[in-house]
């Protein structure tokens, strides 16, 4: 049976609770359907020493503020969870939990959501589901020959699981330093760190209130025409978060180039030195997790739907909301992906009237 909605929110975490924020002051008749099985999105799976950059008052999504964390300045994932399962219900956002999207096609003047439990007639779609189902992961020569262990930041728990190991971490990003720290820092691992490039560490006193007010200044000025600032990237890669800074500080964050080739039992590098690993983590990035908008056609370089604003730009009655900064600036935040929730809403809630 064909259910109808106004508006169909694909997906449950921060950037669809944002959505649903704002479609309920737009007082729009909407639902929102989410693949997990209970509320907090992504950062149910998060590593268990994982905290934010920012304080919990910069942390917030629109309409009500985090709340801080007992002694903790910089919150962990597990009170994300708990601030976005109460936002959820706070608000009384209707979310259909453990509600897989498999497509969203053309449907007429309408839009047909598929899902596992039915299908959404709709009259408008805004896609929230991030990145964090798409793992990224390079094409190394020997990858499927190694004998070891691989796993993703996704799989990642603690050190625990790696005691008496020897384990390689792979990747110049955040995730790739706060993760090699969280092994180095625990004594009980051996670990290598490789990066494609030496690592650029953010100026210690840089948090995440600084790289939201830098990503929206640098957006600003592109769209007035002015130079593009770098933004973000300019400043550096790596947020130094105090495990980060620690490690790094104590001669733990030694990078080594990233290696050329898989052994059986480890890798090689481009000298010909070798090194044994019982396991890699992959820190390597992420893509977009658009397969259920693949019926709609849209997609152009770098696998990114070409969008004014949010809205898709050969279809009006899609939304896409929180990928990055190509769906607004620090969209994939908690306290940017408010402003460009907020537009999305109010463009759907033209949609609808005309």
């Amino acid at each position: 049976m064909t259910q109808h909605a106004d508006v169909v929110v694909v997906g449950g975490g921060q950037a669809g609770l944002a959505a649903g924020y704002h479609l309920r002051r737009q007082k729009a008749d909407f639902v929102i359907l989410d693949a997990e099985a209970a509320p907090g999105g992504a950062w149910q799976h998060m590593w268990d020493s994982l905290h934010l950059f920012s304080p919990a008052e910069h942390s917030s999504l629109p309409g009500r503020l985090m709340p801080a964390q007992a002694g903790e300045t910089y919150p962990d994932a597990g009170h994300v969870v708990e601030y976005l399962t109460d936002y959820e219900k706070r608000y009384a956002l209707p979310a259909l939990h453990g509600t897989r999207v498999e497509a969203v096609r053309r449907d007429g003047d309408r839009l047909l959501v598929e899902a596992d439990s039915g299908a959404w007639r709709t009259k408008a779609v805004i896609s929230t589901t991030g990145t964090w189902s798409r793992p990224f992961l390079p094409a190394v020569p020997g990858r499927r020959a190694f004998t070891g262990r691989q796993l993703h930041t996704v799989n990642y728990r603690s050190p625990a699981d790696f005691t008496g190991q020897n384990v390689i971490v792979v990747g110049g990003g955040n995730s790739g330093a706060q993760i090699a720290a969280d092994l180095a820092l625990d004594g009980r691992v051996d670990v290598t760190w490789a990066t494609q490039r030496p690592p650029r560490f953010l100026a210690d006193t840089i948090d995440g209130r600084v790289l939201f007010d830098v990503a929206t200044a640098r957006r600003r000025a592109l769209d007035a025409g002015r130079s593009d600032t770098g933004g973000v990237a300019a400043l550096g890669d790596i947020v130094a978060v105090p495990p980060v800074r620690a490690a790094r500080d104590a001669g733990l964050l030694d990078a080594k180039p990233m290696f050329t080739r898989f052994t059986t039992t480890g890798v090689q590098w481009a000298d010909g030195g070798r090194a044994e690993a019982e396991a890699i983590i992959w820190c390597t990035g992420f893509r977009p997790a658009l397969a259920h908008l693949a019926p709609l056609g849209l997609r152009g370089p770098r696998g990114h739907i070409p969008t004014a604003g949010t809205r898709a730009v050969a279809e009006p009655r899609l939304h896409l909301l929180g990928y990055g900064d190509w769906t607004g600036p620090a969209s994939a935040t908690l306290i940017g992906v408010g402003r460009t929730a907020r537009d999305a809403a109010r463009d759907i809630a033209q949609l609808l009237r005309s």
